[in-house]
């Protein structure tokens, strides 16, 4: 009992860190006051507390997927991965701008998806992990996801902050922001990365399906998803370039993209391993 306590620490603790965290930004950022509206940059301590909770979930995440030697995969690990990352990339862009204003939506989200490991604790043991194939999929694929993640929350909370300039009223919410047009630059350049990555991990999975599946890629469910998110966000990125697409046509081009990734792997396991019981 006490080893399997001490093995979900880490994920509770970083939970529980994010939790107190999103709190804090909160009430110091967003929370409206009835004073003139101030700016207070993100303190030292606030990227050190962020810091210790990523590694904390790090570890976690790390002892969930390997520490038995091989390689375990669920769909709670690959939501508690994907928000490490979206954290981990907020982190390490604040030290570059302001960042601050945003951590009110992104650290809640973490400490429930942090936890989710030691709530939906079914797993799955993954095949073929010694194939450098396999190896190049998995982490492009993860690392897509990852950012594609990242990019619908940053384009919703773009919408959020597009419909608060209309009404031309500046609050805390505003004041703690980055610039609109530094966000709308910040969601295309994750979004590029991200298609890349989305490209690599699908171009891999076909030339080394044989190699790492013992058989040729099949038109599952599963490939015609991630292969109709890539084809969106082809087009949205085709459409930011060519036509200028921003604003409202950005923000649904980026959501149906990163719906059909989630329903092509997460929606799956989801289903196979809760709904079903399968692992």
């Amino acid at each position: 009992m006490l080893d399997i306590l001490l093995h979900l620490l880490p994920q509770i603790v970083a939970s529980l860190l994010y939790a107190a965290l999103g709190l804090h930004f909160w009430h110091t950022r967003w929370r409206e006051i009835g004073k003139p509206v101030d700016l207070l940059p993100m303190q030292t301590w606030e990227r050190l507390a962020i810091g210790v909770a990523l590694i904390l979930q790090g570890v976690g995440l790390y002892e969930g997927l390997f520490s038995v030697g091989g390689m375990r995969f669920s769909f709670s690990l690959a939501l508690s991965l994907m928000f490490w990352m979206a954290v981990l990339i907020y982190w390490l862009e604040s030290f570059r701008s302001r960042m601050d204003g945003l951590q009110p939506m992104v650290l809640p989200l973490a400490a429930v998806c942090s936890v989710l490991p030691v709530i939906f604790p079914q797993i799955h043991v993954v095949a073929h992990v010694n194939v450098w194939g396999f190896k190049v999929h998995f982490l492009t694929a993860m690392l897509a996801y990852s950012l594609f993640t990242l990019s619908a929350i940053h384009a919703v909370f773009m919408g959020f902050v597009e419909r608060k300039l209309h009404h031309g009223k500046l609050n805390r919410q505003l004041a703690s922001l980055p610039p609109i047009l530094k966000m709308e630059a910040l969601l295309f350049r994750m979004i590029v990365i991200a298609f890349s990555l989305l490209t690599v991990a699908l171009g891999s999975g076909f030339m080394f399906s044989e190699a790492i599946f013992g058989k040729a890629v099949t038109l599952d469910h599963k490939t015609l998803f991630a292969f109709a998110s890539w084809a969106i966000f082809a087009a949205l990125l085709i459409g930011r370039y060519a036509y200028g697409w921003r604003g409202r046509i950005a923000l649904r081009w980026t959501l149906a993209g990163f719906l059909a990734l989630l329903l092509a792997y997460i929606g799956s396991r989801f289903v196979s391993e809760v709904l079903l019981g399968r692992i």
